[in-house]
């Protein structure tokens, strides 16, 4: 996706979590739904591993114990700053039809002390909380099938997977958190398949907007053929809460193949890098172009797959049917490649793909004359900083790409949610305010003392200071390749006006060609859209890219390389 860095200080203390590795083993059992009398009685624990941007901050263990009374989610954890939670105990219980009965949290939140707990009586939630020594008491409505959850913790979850499993899309499910009504829209789900070595597991991924006080938060879900919670995926916020089971490298989603698809390793710099390659259907051994798909700022896999729309996946056959061949692979520590992210600037991504390249050069069946690299999102910075002064790559395509600094286009996204939101006006110049404190701070080193911790220990690493000091205008006069152009007239995470700037750039080359595809009614995941904001991402029901996207792309390619033989 596109960059989302704009959440750091946009309407988020409230929903994030994160953790370490546990060493418990990870049991599951069947669990019936529909028929909740025919599940037998008995415990199961996992542990999750919870990712900010790709780094581990903290563990949460969940034990879900079946009685002949109903369930019970117990869980337990801590999380390091930005969340900076301990968790001794939080524990839910529903009856045996998942209607909610209680929740019960002993924590300490940000510093402060909260123990109480909610009981629900009828269509009334009774609160008696305790929390930095105050004590207080409270009822609310609730509705009497309401899913109980306690922010910033993720053991509640459980209860929410498995009631996701028999509701349809459009339904807005009831949730109740800590004295506060959380309405929670369940948008499509689509059936995955997790690679696991030598073995394959389905995964269920449901899409989700938590309707927060705050504003909306969107969010995917994934549950296992039973049910238990698997991942929860923030991609706005970069939060990635997974099991450990499937947290390590060796795990991948299978979500598109192709019959003859090759899975590649590349050596990169001390690591290897997971890939796959897709060719025509009866590809014999004449040499052919190749396409190579970088990936955008979220830790995604090879396909893409953002809310459910594969990407990279759909653009892997639209490309392969037209007579290329195409090399899609996972970004280092995310998917099955290896290396580590948190130290890692875009410069360095840049160097990976330039390893991809290095290596498709050397493979049989491939045009060396012939090579496109086509960025998307962020990959657009990596595919220009990698294109530039770089006469192995032939032609350059940047899909929903960034035409300003980093620094302009987060303050743009910071302010475009704002103006999306309930804030005061104050409280919006405040923001902004903050925003260009931590963005000053980053780059010069300075100012730091001026600035809450927690924003500091988000902000404050490498690849943020390489984003915000990131200009396109510098690195285009090194580019000499043939440029596209893609943006979805519908970007509400890169504004259309980046083409208009990425275009201008690319004319003011001595050499190489622009062309351009504005896309009418497109989003920035290049699907169909009404608003094209992120908060509908979710409720997108169209999940197969634009054609008006794939045949641009093409007809540039062969336009291109026709040139280039």
């Amino acid at each position: 996706m596109g960059v989302a860095w704009a959440a750091v200080v946009v309407a988020w203390a409230a929903w994030t979590c994160s953790s370490i590795v546990l060493a418990a083993p990870v049991r599951v059992a069947a669990f019936d739904v529909q028929n909740p009398q025919a599940t037998p009685a008995g415990s199961t624990s996992s542990n999750f591993t919870i990712f900010l941007r790709t780094v581990p901050i903290g563990s949460e263990t969940v034990a879900v114990d079946r009685t002949v009374d109903g369930w019970t989610i117990t869980s337990s954890g801590r999380a390091d700053v930005p969340i900076d939670v301990i968790a001794r105990e939080v524990r839910v219980r529903y009856t045996s039809d998942w209607k909610p009965i209680d929740l019960t949290i002993d924590a300490t939140i940000r510093g402060q002390a909260i123990t109480g707990r909610t009981t629900i009586e009828g269509a009334t939630a009774h609160n008696v909380f305790t929390q930095a020594g105050q004590a207080s008491e409270r009822t609310d409505p609730i509705a009497s099938d309401a899913v109980l959850l306690a922010q910033p913790l993720w053991g509640p979850f459980e209860a929410l997977s498995q009631r996701l499993r028999t509701t349809p899309p459009g339904t807005t499910l009831p949730a109740y958190t800590l004295g506060t009504s959380l309405p929670i829209q369940v948008g499509a789900s689509s059936d995955e398949t997790l690679q696991m070595g030598a073995r394959t597991t389905r995964a269920r991924r449901t899409a989700i907007i938590l309707m927060a006080s705050s504003g909306p938060v969107t969010a995917d879900v994934w549950a296992d053929e039973n049910g238990r919670l698997m991942r929860v995926s923030l991609p706005a916020q970069n939060i990635e809460v997974v099991r450990d089971d499937i947290a390590s490298v060796a795990v991948r989603h299978v979500v598109v193949s192709r019959p003859g698809d090759q899975e590649i390793r590349i050596p990169a710099n001390g690591f290897r890098l997971a890939g796959t390659i897709s060719k025509p259907a009866n590809a014999g051994n004449t040499p052919l172009p190749v396409v190579i798909l970088v990936g955008g700022s979220e830790p995604t896999d090879r396909d893409e797959t953002v809310y459910g729309i594969s990407i990279f996946g759909q653009l892997a056959g639209v490309l392969a049917d037209a007579g290329f061949q195409v090399l899609r692979y996972d970004k280092r520590a995310v998917g099955q490649s290896g290396g580590r992210a948190e130290a890692a600037t875009v410069e360095d991504f840049a160097d990976d793909l330039l390893a991809v390249v290095a290596a498709v050069r050397r493979m049989p069946a491939v045009d060396r004359r012939r090579i496109a690299v086509v960025g998307y999102g962020e990959g657009g910075v990596v595919a220009l900083l990698a294109a530039a002064g770089q006469k192995d790559i032939t032609a350059l395509a940047l899909l929903s790409s960034m035409g300003t600094t980093g620094a302009e286009l987060n303050m743009w996204q910071v302010t475009h949610g704002l103006e999306r939101s309930t804030r005061t006006a104050a409280e919006k110049d405040a923001t902004v305010d903050l925003q260009k404190r931590i963005q000053r701070a980053v780059v010069t080193g300075s100012g730091w003392d001026t600035i809450a911790p927690q924003y500091r220990q988000q902000a404050d690493n490498p690849w943020f200071k390489s984003f915000l000091t990131f200009d396109p205008a510098k690195v285009m006069t090194r580019v000499s390749q043939p440029l596209l152009i893609v943006h979805g007239l519908l970007d509400a995470q890169m504004p259309p006006s980046s083409a208009d700037r990425l275009e201008e750039l690319g004319r003011r080359r001595k050499n190489g060609s622009v062309d351009v595809a504005r896309i009418p009614g497109v989003n920035h995941l290049l699907v169909p859209a009404t608003t094209g904001e992120p908060d509908e991402y979710g409720a997108l029901t169209d999940k197969q890219i634009s054609a008006v996207v794939g045949r641009a792309l093409v007809d540039w390619l062969q336009k291109t390389f026709t040139a280039a033989r």
